[in-house]
């Protein structure tokens, strides 16, 4: 952090002192309280971007395509890029793709996913098949033209990313990867607590308790 930000912060309010309290009796260093709260300021500005799914907008807008970003989601969800989303174990390269995939892939309603699709199918973007592995089961599949559009716009994600990243170097990099990974899982732990860490959890859950009765009106 520069001195001028160190200074900048000295002189305002502390408006998390009482969150840096609770850290330091948990046994959270001052060190690593105030990395969490840094790092949460970037989130939370990361995470309004993403909801507002900037990218994904510029992507349809610059590259003039007649959809919408769900159903875009749809056309990636079919095709499945590797990696992309969570898999059941049972699913290998041969898994066929059905509305019930779409979904689970998704984690949407199933109805929803059939109407996007079957939306997809009118445009021509998703055509249904037999299954080959079952002759009663329908699956779907991108036709050309979906298949183009899902190259392109993944291409087109890569381009902005890999323009971004081209001024990094290889060592910036080469440390950025496994920590980024490694930080990616910091929220499974969040029903793992230390001894320390949930009785500071019990303490906050009996103030909350303890508040007046709100105005239901």
């Amino acid at each position: 952090m520069s001195t001028a930000r160190n200074l900048e912060r000295a002189t305002m309010p502390d408006k998390d002192a009482r969150i840096r309290d609770h850290l330091r009796r948990a046994g959270i260093d001052d060190a690593s309280a105030q990395a969490a709260i840094e790092i949460d300021v970037a989130l939370q500005k990361w995470r309004r971007r993403v909801m507002k799914r900037e990218l994904g907008q510029r992507a349809l807008a610059d590259l003039c395509l007649p959809i919408d970003l769900a159903q875009l989601d749809v056309l990636l969800a079919v095709r499945a890029p590797e990696g992309e989303f969570e898999e059941p174990a049972a699913c290998g390269e041969d898994a066929e793709t059905m509305v019930s995939t779409v979904a689970a892939r998704l984690r949407i309603d199933p109805s929803r996913a059939s109407r996007i699709a079957s939306d997809l199918i009118r445009l021509g973007l998703i055509r249904r098949a037999v299954s080959q592995q079952d002759a009663r089961r329908t699956v779907l599949e991108l036709t050309p033209s979906g298949a183009e559009i899902v190259s392109a716009v993944r291409s087109y994600k890569f381009l902005v990313l890999g323009s971004f990243l081209k001024d990094w170097s290889a060592e910036e990099i080469a440390l950025f990867l496994p920590l980024l990974d490694r930080f990616s899982a910091w929220s499974d732990r969040a029903g793992q607590h230390s001894p320390e860490v949930a009785e500071r959890i019990s303490e906050l859950r009996s103030a909350l308790s303890a508040l007046p009765e709100r105005d239901a009106g």
